[in-house]
């Protein structure tokens, strides 16, 4: 990682899901760019030990614990941040898992995690966060959806229909703010961990074979910059970032 630069005003960012794939590298690239990364996961471990290169590599960053399916969890990590930098100007609600499944193999307890985490998650970002934007009459939401929110494919419906959710929260959001900008990210194939969550062996396979042609977490990270650096009179809706070769 480059040393921080001056490309831009420095800015506190809040990333959920911070402790690996687009989320960790969206808090290194930020931090290069020379914002104030906070970054927000359940594996602390991750999180300390990627505060500490950026901090090594002159950043400024702050780890906390988080889980985005509780409200508490996701208002004490608001807190924390605005505690130690007395501002938050951007949120990246990145955290998402994708357990692809068949409906009819009826995993409901999958479904309900997709809704807990990429959507209830979202949206407890959102509650945690805007009224301190409008208090503040300026800040930036950022929610990572998926090429999966533009078509539906065989085994993503439940993950497809959190990802659409995801887009049409945003968009209503962005109708209803003056303030405060709203950014939509849609991700194609990525090198993640996202992957990791399918439990069902075949399509896991099948999604791996996939990943052959996947891009690096980085460039979802440089399509979020973009978005972040904009002026504060300029609100980029929406980025689709996919793999030249997908289809």
């Amino acid at each position: 990682m480059s040393h921080p630069s001056t490309e831009t005003v420095s800015k506190v960012v809040l990333i959920t899901g911070a402790s690996s794939g687009i989320g960790e590298a969206t808090a290194r690239r930020l931090a290069a760019a020379g914002h104030r990364v906070a970054l927000g996961a359940r594996r602390t471990d991750r999180l300390d030990l990627l505060a500490k290169d950026i901090e090594a590599d002159g950043g400024s960053a702050l780890a906390h614990e988080l889980d985005v399916t509780d409200l508490a969890s996701m208002q004490g990590f608001i807190a924390a941040v605005r505690d130690r930098f007395g501002r938050v100007d951007v949120l990246v609600n990145n955290a998402g898992v994708m357990p692809l499944s068949p409906l009819a193999a009826l995993r409901v307890d999958e479904w309900n995690q997709m809704i807990d985490v990429n959507l209830r998650g979202v949206l407890h970002g959102i509650a945690a966060v805007l009224p301190l934007m409008q208090e503040q009459r300026s800040g930036h939401i950022v929610n990572i959806a998926s090429v999966s929110g533009l078509r539906v494919d065989p085994t993503s419906a439940v993950y497809s229909a959190t990802k659409f959710a995801v887009r049409a929260l945003s968009e209503g959001l962005r109708q209803e703010s003056r303030d405060v900008r709203v950014t939509v990210v849609n991700p194609g194939l990525t090198r993640s961990e996202l992957a990791d969550s399918i439990s069902d062996g075949g399509i896991k396979g099948a999604v791996d074979e996939m990943m052959a042609i996947a891009i690096p977490a980085t460039a979802i990270a440089e399509a979020i910059r973009y978005a972040v650096s904009q002026s504060a009179d300029v609100d980029v809706n929406e980025i689709v970032v996919r793999p030249t070769a997908q289809g």
